[in-house]
């Protein structure tokens, strides 16, 4: 079935962060229903979260709304601030690209903006700008933290855990990857990458394959007697 714009509801998000929010709640409910009557809505839904956290981009009213709006049912989505919505900059940005392919205005109350006005839609520049520097400065944040946490010494990356030099010693004596992971219960995957930083030292010269000493020569009984034959041979 076509949903026309007749058809089309608006739609109100009210959230609270712990279930002891309660009259939090009942004050957005509230701020919404005052707003719906004021400006002549009748037809509207509510959707509410209690209990979630704003971190979480995730939330089942949330979610019941957003697909709700992605089949079409939606004219406008009415919330009390930004921040009982989006768990970020990004995150909200993303929300208002979403809305205006769709062509449902957003209304926040406490920020006074209405995405069906031109002020409206001159918030898009400025929460993109905001995004870029809120993404910018995460990056810098990361960035430093790892060089700090370099200069302490402290090992990055994900800790090591195969045994490095029984995989080198079994492979320097001619075991295959596939008998060094039987022998040691590893993966081949683990020996195969151990093989790789073994060779990359040693391209590198950091280390060298030591030269296995020469065998010595089996002396059997037919050795001893073929000497012995050879000593008779000489004396005559």
């Amino acid at each position: 079935m076509t949903v026309t714009n007749e058809n089309k509801r608006v739609f109100a998000y009210a959230r609270v962060s712990t279930a002891n929010q309660e009259k939090g709640l009942e004050a957005q409910l509230r701020a919404l229903n005052e707003y719906c009557k004021r400006m002549g809505i009748t037809d509207f839904t509510i959707f509410t979260d209690e209990n979630q956290s704003g971190a979480k981009s995730s939330r089942p009213g949330l979610d019941a709304m957003m697909e709700a709006i992605r089949r079409g049912e939606a004219k406008a989505v009415i919330v009390y601030s930004f921040s009982r919505y989006a768990r970020s900059v990004t995150h909200l940005l993303r929300a208002l690209e979403e809305f205006e392919k769709i062509g449902v205005s957003f209304i926040s109350l406490t920020e006074s903006i209405d995405t069906s006005t031109p002020l409206g839609r001159s918030v898009f520049v400025i929460l993109g700008a905001v995004a870029q520097l809120e993404r910018d400065l995460i990056r810098e944040r990361v960035r430093n933290g790892l060089a700090n946490a370099k200069a302490k010494g402290v090992r990055l990356g994900r800790l090591k855990t195969r045994p490095s030099e029984m995989i080198r010693v079994l492979r320097q004596r001619g075991q295959t990857y596939r008998q060094i992971s039987q022998l040691l219960g590893i993966s081949s995957g683990a020996v195969s990458a151990e093989i790789r930083a073994m060779k990359k030292e040693i391209a590198e010269g950091k280390i060298t394959i030591p030269v296995p000493p020469a065998p010595k020569p089996e002396i059997t009984k037919s050795s001893e007697d073929d000497v012995k034959i050879e000593l008779e041979v000489t004396r005559y």
